[in-house]
């Protein structure tokens, strides 16, 4: 793999984008940005404070909009789960790298997301987790260069899976 590669992951909040990210961009010696971070970093608020204070909408259009001003280098970007729902943002996403979507199960992000009670998630009042796992899947589906099931797998073995089929495109 070039060192000039960018490779994008989507997925479901608790699919592992931080975690697998991180290590693959130690393996492949690349800058790791993690787009939650600087939206919180921009906004001087955790993402569960952003929502609190206006709505998931907001969150949505923040997000879309560090991801248009970001510069994007060489580097391993994780995404917020959100991102899919902006046609634009994916469109560069899409341009300018591979995009890896972690794919887990309803099961496993029900499981990861109850460990950390105050993980801001993008949704409306009245949806459900289920509500928003259906509703996402069929984009991060649309988006994928390449998806990788995360279910089990430590996060060192997702990163050298990824790094593999990366090589092979």
């Amino acid at each position: 793999m070039s060192s000039d590669h960018v490779i994008s992951l989507i997925g479901f909040p608790g699919s592992g984008k931080s975690t697998v990210g991180v290590l693959l961009a130690k393996r492949l010696g690349l800058e790791f940005i993690d787009t939650d971070l600087l939206i919180q970093t921009r906004e001087h608020a955790t993402l569960a404070e952003i929502i609190a204070a206006s709505d998931h909408h907001n969150l949505r259009r923040i997000e879309e909009q560090v991801l248009l001003d970001m510069p994007i280098g060489p580097s391993v970007i994780s995404t917020g789960g959100s991102v899919v729902y902006s046609p634009t943002a994916m469109e560069r996403l899409k341009k300018v790298s591979t995009v890896v979507y972690l794919r887990a199960t309803y099961v496993t992000v029900e499981y990861r997301i109850s460990l950390a009670p105050d993980r801001g998630i993008a949704s409306g009042a009245d949806e459900t987790l289920a509500d928003i796992y259906s509703e996402r899947i069929p984009l991060y589906e649309q988006y994928a260069d390449i998806t990788v099931d995360v279910d089990n797998t430590p996060a060192e073995t997702l990163a050298g899976q990824i790094t593999a089929l990366v090589d092979a495109q």
